[in-house]
């Protein structure tokens, strides 16, 4: 009798283990459901919008403030258009405020970081970030060093 409550135990407690396991990774991967908060939508346009991700992380100073939602492609302007959902917390944006796309690491995540700007009015829910910074292809940084290069050589 005591060997089977022990084995019970060891498999409740196994059980627990994934569990846990399955939560921190829905949790880090974005997927998990988070408690609906306040939240608004803008919309900003990049040229090159390579690695972004739907459900990519939007900053400010580091702080998480929002998320991607939908990644579009402008068929009047041929640019990629980003529909931000940020928290009602940080409504106070300034329209003269830049978003770019940042990579976390040398070759990590891609997300988008906002810096604040410094007019008085400021951006409403459905509003456009005008200034923004396109995403760094590292594919086409090697490509212009090897044909500067080259061309250096050739003279």
């Amino acid at each position: 009798m005591q060997n089977r409550t022990l084995e019970i135990g060891v498999g409740l407690f196994l059980l627990a283990g994934i569990l846990a396991l399955l939560l921190l990774a829905l949790r880090v991967s974005g997927l998990a459901p988070t408690a609906s908060t306040d939240t608004y939508k803008l919309y900003a346009y990049f040229d090159n919008i390579a690695g972004l991700t739907v459900r990519a992380k939007v900053t400010m100073a580091g702080v998480t403030i929002g998320k991607v939602t939908a990644i579009d492609l402008d068929r009047d302007s041929f640019t990629g258009r980003v529909t931000l959902q940020l928290e009602k917390r940080v409504d106070n944006l300034p329209t003269d405020s830049t978003a770019s796309i940042l990579t976390a690491g040398l070759l990590g995540e891609k997300y988008i970081g906002i810096s604040v700007g410094g007019e008085d009015s400021l951006l409403k829910d459905g509003g456009t970030i005008h200034d923004t910074q396109s995403s760094l292809v590292l594919e086409d940084l090697i490509g212009k060093f090897l044909l500067n290069t080259v061309s250096k050589d050739a003279k």
